[in-house]
């Protein structure tokens, strides 16, 4: 058995799961997900414990087992805390600031980048240089974060550009470092 995936999910107070077939719904106080599991996995609920179970050992249910069971798992904690992805903008005249829900970067282009919001995702500006993106779908917040670092990643020579919060850039000398 995957260790992963034979332990039980507890299903907290204020969340409400339910199983219909393959599809398994969760609704909690910031939203509700759902997902479609793959057909050799099944879950089942009993009170409010979660179970994944696969019927054999062939590989593809194996791989799926683990998988299923931490996709519903990071379901559940989307719709009771929430997912949240923290930005920092390194570089002299980088900045952000929001408009109404969106975005708008000024990367050193001719021209201002903008963003926006999409459904089930918010940012946040605390400085012109710090922003974060949170949602409930864990999937998604970290898809965005990614599509908005990728408008400027961090230079490996002066280190500019938008990172994560706490990602360390690793620096080379450059041309005058023999």
């Amino acid at each position: 058995m995957s260790r992963i995936g034979r332990l039980p999910i507890t299903v907290p107070a204020g969340v409400e799961v339910k199983v219909d077939g393959s599809v398994v719904s969760v609704k909690g106080s910031k939203g509700e997900l759902n997902h479609t599991v793959a057909s050799p996995i099944e879950v089942s609920l009993d009170a409010d414990t979660l179970t994944v179970a696969r019927p054999n050992d062939e590989r593809a249910s194996r791989s799926l087992h683990g998988l299923t069971r931490t996709l519903i798992s990071n379901m559940i904690e989307g719709v009771t805390k929430g997912y949240e992805k923290k930005l920092e903008i390194v570089g002299t005249g980088y900045r952000v600031q929001a408009k109404g829900s969106d975005l708008e970067f000024a990367l050193g282009y001719s021209h201002p980048v903008n963003v926006s919001a999409p459904d089930g995702i918010t940012f946040a500006v605390e400085t012109p240089t710090k922003l974060s993106v949170s949602g409930i779908n864990k999937q998604q917040v970290g898809e965005v974060a990614a599509n908005i670092r990728k408008l400027r990643k961090p230079d490996p020579y002066k280190g500019k550009g938008i990172r994560y919060a706490g990602e360390v850039i690793r620096r080379k000398v450059g041309k005058a470092g023999k």
